[in-house]
């Protein structure tokens, strides 16, 4: 059976099936590939499982197609991988396992199809279809993964203690896939999580951490977070988030979960950006609640200062789950410390200096932030939100006044430090950032434009203030 090999995807796995036949080897399509395709969902990589060798047969393929792609093998694994236009191809032999109590890295000997279909973590990942010349196309089902994927449904093939101590990340997996699909975690496997949970500790931060951004990135971030709470994962690797969770009481007077009131926050960002660092800022913005939360005679339940507390802990939280401590991190740490001060200006009266401090402070980010806290308005009180909202409609027309009029987002200021030594033949000192500062905090204030010749009649007047004159 000679046929002509292109980049066709569907042409692609009759070539693939050509050459297993050439190496007498079987091969089928499995896992991920074959449950997005039954659910319609886009895919772009694909598993090929062969019962022979996984990077002969990716060689051998790859011969055969336009171009030649180049072949990246992994020999310790037994698997091959290959990119064609933006589609990628993974090969690997059929393979059974056997796991320590220690590692979630198994013992791998070679087996048949079935095998590795028994080794998957779900029985919507066991599924596979034959590439082979005699049955090709057809569907390999021998955990009925497909009546699952009708009923919609996360169930493990073997039983779910036994997968879940194999590898610890399949519980992770279970609520991602759950959060992606919209699917329900059976209630035995659920509670092997939970009999499971400390499990998890074997596995590296990185890996879970991946999954918890694939959880993030999910169209409602709140289903896979409260599974994780549920399941008593999430205390096992971000206590911080779950010290959020509970109601205390006091003299009849109770605040709200902060818990809950952050994944409704997470998911009204999810409806208005597909930004994970805008997310994670929502997931962070509360954090420093437990750490600030007292009860005042009176008043209630307080918070002060939170914001502050939250821009603190971030870099520590980053660190802690293997997230980038980069500009990302940054960013996230910016938007907590800010969070509140749009609200603020909701309930007072707005002047154009307090429009042009917040478009100085948050800058770039001026336009995420309104989005954070317009979501964060979750009150169940519809006139209490009508009535913020209807503020903060105001608030964000202010600021498009003042900046179009004042241009202060990505203010640079009209005399720079180098500027203000060369004018008094200063070197740095403390006297360079008292100028720099009086012009910043005047423009500001409103008292002088944004320009630079009011700038630099105001430099001089405040020079004099401290018995300094222009070269």
């Amino acid at each position: 059976m000679d046929i002509v090999c292109s980049t066709d995807e569907l042409n692609l796995f009759e070539c693939i099936g050509v050459a297993a036949t050439k190496m007498e080897v079987s091969c089928y399509l499995v896992g991920g590939f074959v449950r997005d395709k039954l659910l319609g969902r886009a895919t772009k990589d694909a598993d090929i499982v062969c019962t022979g060798d996984g990077i002969a047969l990716a060689q051998a393929v790859a011969a055969t197609l336009p171009n030649k792609p180049q072949v990246n093998f992994f020999k310790t694994f037994g698997t091959a991988q290959f990119r064609l236009n933006d589609f990628d191809v993974e090969f690997v032999g059929a393979r059974k396992e056997s796991y320590s109590a220690d590692s979630r890295k198994p013992e791998v000997a070679p087996g048949t199809i079935e095998d590795d279909q028994l080794r998957r973590d779900f029985t919507i990942n066991a599924l596979a279809i034959s590439l082979n010349r005699d049955d090709y196309g057809k569907l390999i089902d021998p955990f009925n993964g497909m009546e699952d994927l009708e009923n919609k449904i996360i169930r493990t093939p073997l039983g779910p203690d036994v997968t879940f101590s194999d590898d610890p990340l399949r519980m992770m997996r279970a609520i991602r896939f759950a959060s992606q699909l919209g699917f329900t975690i059976i209630p035995g496997v659920f509670e092997a999580i939970q009999r499971n949970r400390e499990r998890i500790k074997i596995v590296s931060q990185e890996r879970i951490t991946d999954e918890l951004n694939k959880i993030m990135a999910a169209s409602r971030p709140s289903i896979g977070l409260d599974l994780l709470f549920r399941s008593g994962l999430l205390k096992e690797f971000f206590p911080q988030f779950v010290d959020l969770a509970g109601v205390e009481i006091m003299e009849g007077k109770g605040h709200k979960d902060n818990f809950y009131h952050t994944l409704q926050v997470i998911d009204n960002v999810a409806t208005k950006s597909d930004d994970l660092w805008l997310r994670w800022a929502a997931l962070l913005h509360d954090i420093g609640k437990p750490a600030t939360k007292r009860f005042e005679e009176g008043a209630g339940w307080t918070f002060h200062g939170h914001e502050v507390i939250g821009e603190r802990m971030t870099p520590r939280i980053f660190k802690q789950l293997k997230l980038p401590l980069n500009e990302k991190m940054k960013y996230v740490a910016k938007l907590v410390l800010l969070h509140l001060r749009p609200i603020s200006l909701t309930k007072e009266d707005i002047t154009d200096s307090a429009m042009r401090r917040l478009l100085f402070d948050a800058g770039e980010e001026i336009d995420d932030l309104m989005i954070l806290c317009e979501s964060d308005i979750t009150s169940k009180n519809k006139v209490k939100v009508k009535r913020y909202l209807e503020n903060f409609e105001i608030v964000k027309q202010r600021l498009k006044e003042v900046e179009e009029n004042d241009k202060i987002r990505n203010w640079q200021p009209p005399i720079t430090g180098d500027e203000i030594m060369r004018i008094f033949n200063l070197a740095p000192s403390r006297e360079v950032g008292v100028l720099k500062t009086a012009v910043r905090e005047a423009i500001l204030d409103g008292v002088i434009p944004n320009n630079y010749e009011a700038a630099y009649k105001l430099l001089i007047e405040k020079a004099k203030e401290i018995n300094l004159e222009p070269i």
